[in-house]
This record gives C-alpha cells, structure tokens and sequence, in this order.
C-alpha cells in the first residue's frame, strides 16, 4: 500500500476498518521524513519515542471502538506554537536553547484528539517573512524546486505536506503566513476569522493574527480546523459556541462569487492569472455565477495600515526580545531588523484603528452583494530560498493576503489553482463574509473536485 500523500480523510477509513495500523503510517512518513529533509530542511526536531507511544494508544482505541477525532493521524506542529517542556526557540540565535513553560491551546487541543506529533516545523526568525531561512535551522526549500522558497511563516509546515513527511500540520497567519506557504506548496490553509481558534498573549488579542489549519484536501483542513477551535478559559477573546465545519463537494448553484484580479493594484503575473481565471472557469462549471469586480485598494495602503499596527504589536514584541542586552540585535536576520525599523517609523496606532475600518468598507458592500470573493493569493510565482525580504514595499507588493489581515475577521481558504513554469504551484484566496466560515469550505470542497488537481496523485512532487 503506497501510504505517501494519503489524506487524513482516507486515513481515517482505512484505521477505523483496521486495514492499516497507526504504526504503519507512522512509519511511513517518518520514512518518508528521512529522505526528503536533506533536501528541504524542514523539520526543527522529530519526537519518535513519544509519536510510536501515541500511535501504539491510537491502535489499542481502534481496537476497543474509543477513537477520537484525529487518532492515529500523523502530524507535525510549527515551532512557534509552544509546548511547556521542550525549546521554543522562534527560529532566532536569541531564543537559542529557550524552553517553553507553557503549551498553545490548540497543541493540547491536537494531542487530546488523538493525533500522533511527530515533528515540529521551521519558520523565518519570530515568523516575520514570507521566506523560511535562518542562521539558527539554515534554508528549508520549496519541494517541488528547491531553489524556490515554500513560503513563511508557515513554511516548513507547507513544506512538509507537500513532501509527503506528514499528514497533516498547524501554521498561524499574521500577514499570510498560513497562505503564502499554502499557495507556494499547492496544499491548503485556513486562516480562520479573529478569535475562532484560542491563541495565547499577546497575540491572541491581535486582530491580524490566528493559527490555523493546512493539510492536503479541503476536508482535512475542516477536519483540522474543527479540533482546534472553539472558546477557551484562557482566551477572553475566543469565540463561544464553538462552530463545526463541513466540506462535502456540492453543486454551487445559486452562489455568487466575486471575481477581483488585482485587488485594486496589485500585479499578478500572467500565469497566476491564467490559473485564477481557470479556478473561475471551474467555479462556473460547479453552478457558481463569478463575476469579476474592482475593489479601490493598493499595495501601498494596504502596507501603510499595517505598519501602523505592526508598530504597535508585533515590532516592539521582536524588539523586547533584546532588550536586556542590545548588542544582541546584531545577531538577528537582516529581514528581522528591516521589519523592527519599518514598524518604528509607523503611524499611529488610533489613525490605523480608524484606517482599518475604512478600509474594510468596500469589501463589506461588495459582501452583502456576493457569498465570497476570490482572488490570487500571491502575485508571483515563486521566491528564490534564500531571499534577504529587506525591502518590506517590493515584497509586500507581491503577496495579496495582507489586506485579509487588515480586515481579520474574514474567513479566507487558501487552495492551489494550477502550476508555474517553474514547477512552483499558484493558488487562490476564497474570502468569506466576517465569520461565515462555512461558506468558504463549501466553495473549496466544490472546486476542489471540479479542479481535480491536488486530489491527484501526480500534483505531488517526486523528491
């Protein structure tokens, strides 16, 4: 049985028939692991002893009919979401050696579901670039060309699930940081709507950001999704009751679908292009109407916005980091310190407050008039793997998931759209109403079948 870039929804079939054990997966992607992370560096640590404990518990609860949500299901966790008792070390030669005394709600919520962790995932320096290379873990490269970046900051996740070394992983999305990796790897990611998965302080009273899902089919992201959200006590922000997500493939007739290219500015390339009008040629084909829209936003806005919440949350919380000992700040990666002087040259926070609104404004009116919007994810296709990403305008520029961060309580559903040239995936944001989360799985789940690429086996990378 070829057990590479099976789901965790066929996964679960086979486990619950005991027609394959949770070892024997196990140890199929911790093979499959071996030989790929030469080639992609994304693995910060493996945890072997305590992953074939847990698969050998989930095949005892398949025996006596006691399987919960995820179990048996191979995993890895990005290393930025904390686990009390082992390092957590933001990528940085700062925090090199730091041990967590707390773990994430969603990681207890994952072990809980009978999930087998396996390993953990490689992000840029303090998850501030849409590229994962660091002095501290080196390069982690894009599987299907390795010259090519899988994104950040989620990066060793999407890169992971694209090699076949796991089945499912976590990511969190700040500026698209679940997208971006999402988009350049061909799998799928969820950035889920502020305060629908718990988070802890001081970032999970940051409207921009949320952890969230990334697998390889629009059902086991659901799946992901539904295990890790949901209130919880230590989260005053985290949204009651808790919402159970499904992705059945289902006619879209009767759905109207915006269509905006350029959010109002941006430049997509023409093959991102083509492969977006071809998702919208497949929208149509699953009985959506699409029809293509302007919104009167740019990149420079978008990014002057953001500045001025950066400056305020995630800038000095990098920058608190070497306080004690300033000299340390020599030690960061160059794309750390551009991001800490961009953020301190920001306006101020109250005007972005205000500028945040006003922005939203458009995509609300456009929202009351369609189900969801769509558009490109990236603009281009593809990212050398080791770009500096110092020059925060020309980057910015090119990556189309930061307005949904300015507007955070969006639910957006990041899914592949077709290939490059170069070998390296393109893909698409499908925007929901502010909190219809179903909405977009039930786009996804439709397109994804009428598409019928990821779904296949040859979308994968060969490595």
């Amino acid at each position: 049985m070829d057990l590479e870039y099976m789901t965790a929804t066929e996964a679960t079939g086979l486990l619950s028939r005991r027609e394959l054990s949770p070892v024997e997966l196990l140890d199929a992607v911790v093979a499959r692991t071996e030989r790929t992370e030469p080639l992609i560096g994304a693995v910060t640590e493996q945890m072997l002893d305590d992953a074939y404990a847990a698969a050998r518990e989930s095949e005892q609860r398949f025996k006596d009919g006691t399987a919960r949500p995820l179990e048996g299901i191979p995993l890895m966790l990005k290393e930025e979401q904390p686990i009390a008792g082992r390092l957590s070390e933001e990528g940085s030669l700062l925090e090199r050696g730091n041990v967590s005394a707390v773990t994430h709600p969603i990681v207890d919520r994952i072990f809980n579901s009978g999930a087998v962790v396996h390993g953990r995932t490689t992000t840029p320096e303090f998850c501030c670039a849409p590229v994962t290379h660091t002095e501290l873990w080196g390069i982690t490269r894009n599987p299907f060309n390795t010259e090519m970046t899988p994104g950040g900051s989620s990066g060793g996740a999407g890169a992971v699930l694209a090699a076949g070394s796991t089945v499912l992983a976590t990511g969190s999305d700040i500026g698209g940081s679940i997208r971006i990796p999402s988009s350049y790897c061909g799998v799928v990611g969820f950035k889920p709507p502020f305060g629908r998965v718990p988070g802890l302080a001081p970032f999970n009273s940051d409207t921009y950001c949320a952890d969230g899902p990334m697998a390889r089919s629009v059902a086991d992201t659901a799946l992901l999704q539904n295990v890790i959200s949901g209130p919880w006590a230590g989260d005053q922000a985290s949204l009651r009751p808790g919402l159970l997500l499904t992705a059945d493939a289902q006619s879209l007739v009767g759905t109207k679908i915006a269509l905006c290219i350029s959010l109002g500015g941006y430049a997509p390339d023409p093959e991102v292009v083509a492969n977006t009008l071809r998702f919208a040629d497949a929208l149509r084909a699953a009985g959506a109407i699409v029809e293509e829209v302007e919104l009167p936003w740019t990149p420079d806005r978008v990014l002057e916005i953001a500045w001025a919440h950066f400056g305020a949350v995630m800038g000095p919380f990098i920058e608190s980091v070497g306080e004690e000992d300033p000299a340390k700040v020599a030690q960061l990666m160059p794309y750390t310190r551009a991001f800490i002087e961009a953020a301190g040259t920001a306006g101020s926070y109250i005007e972005g407050v205000e500028a945040e609104t006003a922005f939203y404004r458009p995509l609300g009116d456009l929202l009351e008039q369609y189900d969801a919007l769509v558009c490109p994810t990236i603009a281009n296709t593809g990212m050398a793997a080791d770009e500096a990403c110092t020059d925060s305008a020309a980057i910015f520029s090119q990556l189309m998931t930061l307005p949904f961060n300015v507007v955070g309580r969006v639910p957006v559903l990041a899914v592949p759209s077709g290939r490059a040239a170069n070998g390296v995936p393109t893909g698409v944001q499908i925007v929901g109403r502010t909190y219809d989360d179903q909405t977009v799985f039930r786009i996804g789940a439709a397109v994804e079948a009428e598409l019928a690429l990821w779904t296949s086996r040859d979308w994968w990378p060969s490595l």
